[in-house]
C-alpha cells in the first residue's frame, strides 16, 4: 500500500533515525522515552557515560551499587592490612583466620567513615599509611556519593502517566479520532504544555524498506495548565496520514506513534520533557475512554489516576479501515 505520494514528506520529521525501518517489532522509541538503540564499539573502560548512568538508574540499583562498592572497598583494605602483616592491627585477639579477617574488615569500615572506636588501631608505618589513605578516600567517596544522591533528587524531570492504549474513538458527530490520555503523576503545577505526535511506518520503495514519518495534526497541541487529565486527539479526517490504512497494514508495516511532550515545571522553574511511544498492537479499535474524575460530598474534584487506561468498547462504522 503505497500512500506516501499523497502526503508531503519532511525529512526533518524522522526523530534522528533517518529512513531506518523498524525490524522484528523493535520500536524506535521505548515506552520510557529512551531511544531503542544498542551501542557498541566503545572501550570497556569508557567513563563518558558513568555520571548519566548513576543519576538515571533506578533507586534500587543505585542503592545496591552504593552498598556493593562500600563492601568491596572494605574487603580490599581488610586484605591489605592482613597482607602487610597479620599482626599489623593492635587489638585483634582472635587468631582464627576468618575472624581475623572480619576484625580487619570492621576496622576498615571504622577508618573509611572516620568513626574510629579505638578498640583496634594500626601498628607500623605501612599499616598507618594505608589507614591514612583510606581515611582520605572515605572523605572523597562519601562526598561523591552525597553529590550523586543530591543530583538524583534535584534533577528536573516530568512524571507524566500515559494511557496504556491508544484508541480509535468517536469524535464530534460522525467522525472518528485517534486518542490517548495523559496526566501529571505529581502534585506540582505544569504550565505551557506542548505536545507532538509523530506517526511512522515501514514502506516498501523499489524493494527496499524505508521508514516514513508524519507529524499528526492534533485537535489541540498545547494547554496552558495541566490540572486534570488531557485526552490528546488526532482527527481521522481526509488530511490524516492514516487515512485509508487498515489494521492489517498497520501491523505488517510495524506502525508506531512517538509522543514528545515539553512543559514548564513550576516547582523546578525549568522546562522538562517527557516521551513515550505506542505500537500498532496497542491500538484499540472502537473504544471510548471513561471519565477518571468525580466529586466528593463537598464538591471537590477527585482525579483517579488508576483509571487512566479504563475504556468502554463502542460501535464504529467500518472499524477495519481508517
Amino acid at each position: 500500500m503505497a500512500l506516501h505520494h499523497k502526503r508531503k514528506i519532511n525529512p526533518e520529521d524522522d526523530l534522528g533515525f533517518g529512513y531506518q525501518p523498524v525490524m522484528k517489532n523493535q520500536p524506535l522509541i521505548n515506552k520510557d522515552g529512551s531511544p531503542n538503540v544498542k551501542r557498541k564499539g566503545l572501550s570497556y573502560f569508557n567513563t563518558a557515560d558513568n555520571y548519566h548512568k548513576l543519576i538515571t538508574m533506578s533507586l534500587g540499583k543505585f542503592s545496591l551499587w552504593v552498598v556493593l562498592t562500600y563492601f568491596i572497598i572494605n574487603v580490599i583494605f581488610a586484605l591489605t592490612y592482613l597482607i602487610i602483616d597479620p599482626n599489623s592491627l593492635y587489638g585483634i585477639t582472635d587468631d582464627n583466620g576468618l575472624n581475623h579477617f572480619w576484625e580487619a574488615f570492621f576496622f576498615s569500615a571504622q577508618t573509611i567513615t572516620t568513626v574510629g572506636y579505638g578498640h583496634i588501631y594500626p601498628k607500623g608505618m605501612a599499616a598507618n599509611s594505608v589507614a591514612a589513605f583510606e581515611s582520605m578516600l572515605g572523605l572523597l567517596s562519601f562526598a561523591m556519593a552525597t553529590g550523586l544522591l543530591y543530583g538524583r533528587f534535584s534533577k528536573p524531570s516530568a512524571k507524566i502517566i500515559y494511557s496504556k492504549s491508544i484508541l480509535i474513538a468517536p469524535y464530534n458527530d460522525n467522525c472518528r479520532g485517534l486518542m490517548f490520555r495523559l496526566a501529571n503523576e505529581r502534585r506540582n503545577i505544569l504550565v505551557d504544555l506542548n505536545i507532538e505526535v509523530i506517526f511512522s511506518y515501514n514502506e516498501d520503495v523499489d524493494g527496499k524498506l524505508i521508514r516514513r514519518f508524519f507529524p499528526l495534526e492534533l485537535e489541540r497541541k498545547s494547554v496552558s495548565i495541566l490540572t486534570l487529565n488531557w485526552t490528546v486527539v488526532h482527527p481521522l479526517n481526509e488530511n490524516s496520514p492514516l487515512k485509508g490504512m487498515t489494521l492489517e497494514y498497520l501491523k505488517t508495516s510495524e506502525a508506531g506513534f512517538a509522543v514528545l511532550l515539553k512543559t514548564f515545571d513550576d516547582a523546578f522553574s525549568q522546562t522538562v520533557h517527557s516521551r513515550t511511544a505506542y505500537l500498532h498492537e496497542e491500538i484499540v479499535w472502537g473504544a471510548k475512554f471513561r471519565p477518571i474524575f468525580d466529586r466528593d460530598t463537598d464538591g471537590r474534584i477527585i482525579l483517579d489516576l488508576g483509571k487512566i487506561n479504563h475504556f468502554d468498547l463502542v460501535d464504529l462504522p467500518d472499524m477495519q479501515t481508517l
